[in-house]
């Protein structure tokens, strides 16, 4: 998830949200090593509630056309973006009508499992499995006040599994089906030498 200062990004026909972290020093991010992420220490139940609180917000901000409430359930980051951006942003949802609703009660599968980032944001991504589409998942929390707060959100929908191609593949040509002439001795002189000496 790319991080857009000031602003919330959409494309590739997903949506997504996340401003850029205020005061990042550039020159020293470039000389420092840079830091792998760490598992994050959260339990199922948490990931479950970040996640499924998370896009239930979306989902009901999308319904209502009101982005207030999860402008106000956000990092103050992602706060930096009014109602109305966030309108902007989540447009397309709206006009197709999707229905996140079904978060409620299906399973997430985790792509990628709760880490924390060297910049301390908790990131982790997955998808909805569900029928005809699956909705796809990437969410990223700053710590605030001792709670993770959204900062960035991306939600698209894909294939549920894989699919045929539309195109029906060319029949096998087909092998020559002619037998053989059987061995004869003229393509084993040895053993035609032995069978006539017996």
């Amino acid at each position: 998830m790319q991080n857009v200062a000031g602003s919330l990004r959409a494309g590739d026909g997903r949506s997504a949200a996340s401003p850029a972290c205020p005061g990042a020093n550039v020159e020293t991010q470039k000389s420092a090593k840079p830091q792998a992420p760490k598992p994050a220490n959260i339990d199922r139940n948490g990931v479950l509630i970040l996640v499924r609180t998370s896009l239930l917000a979306l989902d009901q901000a999308n319904k209502t056309g009101n982005y207030t409430v999860l402008r106000d359930l956000g990092a103050p980051g992602f706060q930096a973006n009014n109602a109305a951006k966030l309108a902007e942003i989540f447009a397309g949802h709206r006009n197709d009508g999707i229905d996140l609703g079904g978060v409620a009660v299906l399973e997430p599968h985790l792509t990628l499992l709760p880490q924390i980032e060297p910049n301390g944001m908790l990131h982790m991504a997955g998808f909805f499995p569900s029928v005809p589409m699956q909705v796809n998942f990437e969410l990223l929390f700053a710590p605030v006040e001792r709670q993770w707060k959204v900062f960035g959100i991306s939600v698209a929908l894909g294939k549920a599994g894989p699919e045929a191609p539309a195109t029906e593949p060319e029949p096998p040509k087909p092998v020559a089906t002619e037998i053989p002439d059987p061995p004869t001795p003229k393509v084993n002189p040895r053993r035609a030498a032995e069978q006539a000496g017996k």
